[in-house]
């Protein structure tokens, strides 16, 4: 025999609506989804970005390419500058993955090594323009007025100025180098960051906290370093990915074109300039390599600072 309280709980739930239940459920979620702990703004960003499959293949790719350029030399037994004369323009094998060039030497690790150079010299330029336009466009934007106008002016002749002139005349002065090359690079690259910096930088001045630590005498700086960088970060995030393939790209064509990085030192540039008799004669792999890296390296970044362009936008979030 069923107990008085089992013979009501069977009374009460059998003139219920099933709807009721139904609803019942749908409450219990919704009370999950707000129960659950909101993500932050980079954690909501992380988020959106594993959802773009094309800059997620572009953030493995590059992620990759740093493993390869730091460990890829390692994996063989050749130097990248040894010259082996009888082996030269060896076809990709077991033993040269990537073939050999026209001094015999293994393109598998000329490969690694130029991705070294090219890698440090595209992040080295990309911080210096980030560092020196973040200080250069936040003083702009915030201080406003005469100084404002004064730092635009400068900003505006050298934007002017052929970039490209300039690092031709710098290397010829001071004479190829990785320093020169990076020097000549940074002169007029940290243009385009500070304008984007002192446009977030006016945009946000004016908002309530800020003018609040201004009403309780914040200094300049203070106000700078806490409250107006940290909320420009997204786009100069993007804008940083959007500058290191052109610095990569820059430093392969001064290398191609003999200014850059010097041979026997291993550059992607460099290589392609010397696989161009090779490649007439079919030695393709000389040129296809170093080609694609160069291509695909500027590939990678590009999608990723598309889809940093996406995932960082606040209008975005959800």
């Amino acid at each position: 025999m069923r107990t008085l309280g089992e013979r009501y709980e069977s009374h009460s739930t059998s003139n219920v609506p099933e709807e009721w239940f139904s609803l019942k459920e749908k409450d219990k979620e919704a009370a999950e989804v707000v129960l659950r702990p909101s993500l932050s703004y980079w954690q909501d960003a992380w988020r959106r970005l594993r959802k773009n499959k094309m800059a997620m293949l572009g953030l493995v790719f590059l992620i990759l390419l740093s493993f390869m350029a730091i460990f890829g030399p390692m994996m063989t037994p050749y130097e990248v500058n040894v010259q082996d004369r009888p082996n030269q323009y060896q076809p990709p094998s077991s033993e040269h993955w990537f073939g050999t060039d026209s001094a015999g030497r293994d393109v598998f690790t000329r490969t690694w090594y130029g991705a070294r150079i090219s890698l440090f010299v595209g992040l080295v330029a990309a911080l210096i323009d980030v560092f020196i336009g973040i200080i250069w466009g936040g003083i702009s934007g915030y201080k406003g007025g005469r100084t404002d106008t004064i730092m635009m002016r400068i900003i505006e002749i050298l934007y002017g100025i052929p970039s490209l002139l300039v690092t031709i005349l710098l290397l010829v002065v001071l004479g190829p180098s990785l320093f020169t090359i990076i020097l000549a690079l940074t002169i007029t690259g940290w243009v385009g960051m500070a304008r984007i910096v002192r446009g977030q930088v006016l945009q946000i001045k004016n908002y309530e906290f800020v003018l609040a630590s201004q009403s309780f005498g914040g200094k300049a700086s203070r106000i700078i370093r806490k409250h107006l960088l940290p909320n420009t970060m997204g786009p100069i995030i993007v804008q940083m990915t959007l500058s290191v393939p052109s610095a990569i790209f820059a430093e392969a064509f001064l290398s191609f074109i003999g200014l850059g990085i010097q041979a026997p030192y291993a550059s992607w540039g460099v290589m392609a300039n010397d696989s161009l008799g090779a490649i007439l004669s079919g030695n393709w792999w000389t040129l296809f390599f170093p080609a694609f890296f160069i291509s695909f390296t500027m590939f990678a970044f590009n999608v990723l600072g598309d889809g940093l362009q996406d995932a960082l936008d606040p209008k975005l979030r959800k």
